[in-house]
């Protein structure tokens, strides 16, 4: 397993690679990996021959300075998980190595980015688009896989693959859950003893909106939803919406998409975890 920091290096192995003929599969990281990750290294693994995976907590996609100085790091850990699952390379970059400049460019997502977490993180989704752009211009991965827990992030990114006319396939891979439910999260280790007691009953209210959707409105739906995490006094739900899965539009009505999925971001003390659900998908 070879680790680079430099674009140069990680330019002249993945060369060397594709010389070769190898499937190029990426993995793009902040690292604080968990099995979440792992289990999007182990699909990069069947589909491709040489797997590369970036550690770099992206600075342009944090809108609260805080959050970015509380993202939990540890390199070694790190390093140790991907060693285990055989990957060929980890790009480790500075953030002088991956902006020497400042990146002044704006992306144009439509409405894609101006409803949920765009809603609430200003300017998250173009730091985001930044720092994926640049990575799939060095990588040159001929597949990336991204995981589905954050549902907003994969379409703007199969949105920005598509209007750069970058040779990439996105893959999206399911969410990946602890025992009790919760969405593996890198956050999740900055909960408290009590709010990772109380979390899971963000995805339990989720799945039970599934049985409770039956028959019920939408509206009624997301006032359950709201109600039932709120209700338990520990949490607080910072926006749930339900969408058309394609263009993340909220929809009025059931039979207003063939692709429904459910949304939400929710407040466990300071940490803020996200989770979705699919309630109808032809």
């Amino acid at each position: 397993m070879k680790i680079v920091t430099s674009i140069k290096e990680l330019q002249d192995e993945i060369k060397k690679q594709k010389k070769e003929g190898r499937v190029i599969g990426f993995v793009p990281t902040m690292g604080a990996l968990h099995e979440g990750h792992l289990s999007l290294v182990q699909e990069a693994r069947k589909q491709s021959d040489y797997i590369v995976v970036s550690i770099f907590v992206n600075p342009t996609q944090f809108n609260n300075p805080d959050d970015l100085k509380t993202y939990p790091r540890d390199l070694d850990r790190d390093v140790k998980m991907l060693k285990d699952l055989s990957v060929e390379l980890i790009f480790t970059p500075t953030v002088k190595e991956m902006y020497p400049e400042e990146d002044k460019r704006q992306f144009d997502f439509g409405m894609l980015d101006k409803v949920m977490e765009g809603k609430f993180r200003p300017g998250h989704f173009n730091g985001v688009a930044q720092v994926v752009s640049k990575l799939f211009d060095q990588v040159k991965p001929d597949k990336a896989f991204f995981g589905e827990k954050d549902f907003q992030q994969l379409a703007i990114i199969r949105k920005l693959v598509k209007d750069l006319k970058m040779p990439v396939e996105v893959v999206g891979c399911s969410i990946v859950r602890e025992p009790d439910g919760l969405a593996m999260s890198s956050r999740n280790q900055l909960l408290t003893p009590e709010m990772r007691k109380n979390a899971p009953l963000i995805a339990k209210t989720l799945f039970e909106s599934l049985n409770f959707a039956s028959g019920k409105t939408v509206k009624e739906t997301v006032d359950q939803v709201v109600n039932t995490i709120n209700g338990s006094g520990m949490l607080e739900v910072e926006y749930f919406e339900i969408v058309d899965g394609n263009t993340l539009q909220p929809v009025d009505k059931w039979d207003d998409s063939d692709y429904i999925v459910g949304c939400i971001a929710v407040f466990a003390g300071k940490v803020r975890l996200i989770d979705n659900v699919t309630y109808k998908y032809h």
